[in-house]
């Protein structure tokens, strides 16, 4: 089959992020030639399906009981004037969908992909990435996210010949020993080096395979305790870190969008891009603002005390919102369980703040959400994607029959009408001093008191679930 030649060679340009060894970095130029295949031993036998029994997932509509089938998404379909699928731009996670082994702090791993043989050889990522394709067309879903460490093993390196695409590529920063005390904010130079080196060719690879966007997530990028961290050293370092990588993206050409994932906690302590706010923050205090957006993950906000919505909003106000990592946790858990998102409130909330930002391309929403631990049958991976797509479907449409009908629109408008007036638009201007302000306070008396229309709101919103 065609189509799967071109999936195993494109394989090749993934090949160099293996680095060669522990002590150095090998820059292995990308190639997609056929003589590779005999080179490294890549076996010809992956031309068969890994998921015989499942059918092409095609829209039904939301009478529709068939578990395999879309109620809600129907790509072609235009809301607002737009296509669905441009305003949802889906992604599938390669980290927990391929690698995925539902291990937990206490107990071992519970799935057994007909894909996996046991190893972590090349051949074993081929089959991976073969399995990938196949799962993307299969739900008609165009990108897919990657870490490097997740698809090629240490010591080894893919363009694809199809219309499918990374949504955006990330180095793993975080999981090898050598990151136990971060990497760009390391104190040792040596591990600040090797990450930098991890970065460039992370990048090359998400650039060579037309990746739309580039993320930076910084797990280890905190401390555990002030006793024996320099706060300041590590910040400044960081920021030097990001800076080279904004150069690197420059000299070679990648016109892809950074992005930077914040989390509060976890695995650190305090990680230095805690949310929305202080993430911003950082990248204006040492002029980074314009070559960063956020990649925000629902979960994420939930873990730094915010809604996602509030840190959608957060961002897209200040014109920094890139991607949205989709998936949430569980209130009575409190950690970081990934799950898949299948609230349509949250939903309806969420897609309220994509509309009014125009979208997110060259962004969209990536699945970073896994099965849980007791889901072991190839069939919930497709039932796990498929309601997580219907579900921001749903809100899509709720939220454009929201905007549509105004009647919220209109109430949050008349709140902050006193500002429409002649003299509130000085005030937003910055043209009325304290004096003047103090002349009308007096002038006006006791300010009468206004219902904020909290529970009306509400009730509007909840009309359109």
């Amino acid at each position: 089959m065609k189509m799967t030649r071109l999936l195993l060679l494109s394989f090749f340009c993934l090949l160099s992020l293996g680095l060669a060894t522990d002590e150095i970095v090998a820059d292995i130029t990308c190639q997609a030639e056929t003589g590779l295949q005999s080179e490294f031993g890549i076996p010809h036998e992956l031309e068969g399906e890994f998921f015989p029994g499942i059918p092409k997932i095609n829209y039904e509509g939301p009478s529709s009981k068939n578990p395999l089938a879309y109620k809600w998404y129907n790509a072609e379909e235009k809301i607002l004037g737009k296509k669905m699928k441009d305003w949802l731009r889906f992604s599938v996670a390669f980290w927990h969908t391929f690698r995925g082994t539902g291990a937990d702090p206490f107990g071992a791993p519970t799935k057994s992909w007909p894909w996996e043989d046991g190893t972590n050889s090349l051949a074993m990522a081929l089959r991976r990435m073969k399995a990938n394709f196949e799962f993307l067309k299969k739900l008609g879903v165009e990108r897919w996210c990657f870490h490097d460490r997740d698809i090629a093993p240490d010591g080894i390196t893919l363009a694809e010949g199809t219309e499918i695409r990374p949504l955006w590529g990330t180095a793993q920063l975080f999981m090898h020993p050598r990151y136990m005390h971060g990497a760009a904010t390391s104190p040792d130079m040596h591990v600040y080096a090797y990450a930098a080196s991890q970065v460039k060719k992370a990048m090359e690879v998400t650039n060579e395979l037309g990746g739309e966007n580039f993320v930076f997530w910084g797990g280890r990028e905190g401390y555990q305790t002030l006793l024996n961290t320099d706060l300041k050293k590590e910040l400044d370092h960081m920021a030097r870190f990001l800076q080279a990588a904004v150069n690197w993206k420059k000299s070679i050409g990648f016109n892809g969008t950074l992005l930077i994932e914040p989390k509060p906690q976890e695995p650190t302590k305090h990680q230095y891009d805690w949310d929305a706010a202080t993430t911003m923050g950082f990248l204006q205090r040492y002029g980074l603002a314009d070559e960063f957006k956020l990649n925000i993950e629902c979960n994420h906000a939930t873990l730094s005390g915010h809604s996602c919505h509030h840190e959608l909003e957060m961002a897209r106000i200040y014109g920094m919102l890139g991607n949205i990592d989709a998936n949430t946790g569980d209130a009575q858990t409190g950690w970081d369980t990934d799950q898949f998102l299948t609230d349509i409130s949250e939903a309806t909330l969420i897609m309220l703040t994509v509309i009014k930002n125009g979208g997110l391309a060259p962004g969209g929403f990536n699945f970073d959400a896994k099965l849980r631990r007791e889901s072991v049958d190839v069939e919930d991976l497709f039932i796990a994607h498929i309601s997580g797509m219907d579900t921001l479907a749903r809100g899509l449409r709720n939220a454009a029959q929201l905007l549509q009908d105004g009647t919220l629109t209109e109430l949050v408008q008349k709140r902050y009408e006193s500002f429409d007036s002649k003299l509130g638009a000085s005030i937003k201007e910055g043209s009325l001093s304290f004096e003047e302000l103090e002349k009308k306070a007096i002038e006006w008396g006791e300010p009468p008191l206004t219902s904020g229309k909290q529970e009306f709101a509400e009730m509007i919103f909840q009309s359109y679930l």
